[in-house]
């Protein structure tokens, strides 16, 4: 499920180009880490916000992001956006809303404020959209070479035993996980 709303929300409702500035919040988690990797593989500069310097690393030195930085460790987001995005950004692709979403707003690239989302594309999550299964057929066609040749990675965090899951569930809250965090109740 994540692979497919990272595929859809990013090459059919974000139509990216090469050369695009794309900027990917949550970027480490289940769908972001794939946001930021497909726009990778189309030739974008991405950029990926997270909450913690390990985080970071993990988008850099793993995932293949251009940069990215903990907002946590950002007074000003604003201004953190105008440091990587110094003519705008092209695609955000939208996981957290709140403050980094105002600070984005005020980062689109060329367009004015009034008139951004004619010219730049915004991808907002956090729902599922039922209806693009059928594009599974197309996504399949274009990730499966990317994993088996290993220009893809995908992170999952998996924790045993079903008592565990009241800490991982507070950990989501937290940021502790990376990529799709998974409870694993039994081998079977």
């Amino acid at each position: 499920m994540p692979g497919i709303t990272a595929f859809v929300g990013f090459h059919e409702n974000c139509s990216p180009k090469k050369g695009d500035y794309v900027f990917v919040s949550a970027a480490a988690g289940a769908v972001g880490q794939l946001v930021g990797q497909f726009a990778k593989l189309m030739g974008c500069y991405v950029v990926g916000s997270v909450g913690s310097k390990e985080k970071v690393d993990l988008l850099k030195n793993k995932l293949g992001f251009d940069e990215a930085f903990n907002y946590k460790e950002e007074p000003d987001l604003e201004a953190a956006l105008k440091r990587y995005f110094p003519e705008g950004i092209d695609i955000y692709f939208e996981n957290v809303g709140g403050k980094m979403l105002d600070a984005v707003l005020i980062n689109m690239g060329p367009a004015s404020n009034l008139v951004f989302i004619i010219y730049n594309r915004i991808r907002i999550e956090g729902f599922v959209v039922f209806d693009y299964f059928h594009l599974y057929p197309k996504f399949l066609d274009m990730v499966i070479p990317y994993i088996r040749e290993g220009k893809i990675v995908y992170l999952e965090d998996i924790t045993e035993g079903l008592k565990s899951a009241p800490a991982v569930l507070v950990g989501l809250f937290s940021g502790r996980n990376v990529g799709n965090q998974v409870v694993l109740v039994a081998h079977e």
